[in-house]
């Protein structure tokens, strides 16, 4: 499948982590989403209702992120995975979650942790 939808840098405030001050303070999650899927149908049709509405898929990732508190960003991703996956025309899809304030008490860009799964 050689046609994708990407959703990047989705930002969004979250309570994750394995520490008891990043469940108390949260802190911001960005995600990175690409949808493997067959385009075609909505190029031909200009309709919406033919592909996934990335402003929905959007809503439904925040409310994740926004969500139920987990560990780990493993576990976080996964669950961002199987929301991509609920939608019946992707093929298989790709997170990333990105965890820009993680504690870490050195100076460091990202930490991210990146899954693909397929139907």
């Amino acid at each position: 499948m050689t046609d994708r939808i990407e959703l990047s840098g989705l930002r969004a405030r979250g309570r994750h982590g394995v520490y008891d001050f990043e469940r108390a303070q949260g802190q911001d999650f960005v995600v990175d989403a690409v949808l493997e899927l067959d385009l075609a149908p909505a190029a031909r049709s200009d309709q919406v209702s033919d592909t996934v509405h990335y402003g929905e898929l959007a809503e439904r990732l925040v409310a994740v992120v926004t969500g139920e508190p987990v560990n780990l960003i493993e576990t976080l991703a996964d669950r961002l995975l199987a929301v991509c996956l609920a939608e019946p025309r992707v093929a298989a899809a790709t997170v990333t979650v990105h965890k820009p304030e993680a504690p870490i008490p050195h100076t460091f860009a990202d930490v991210a942790v990146t899954m693909r799964r397929t139907r």
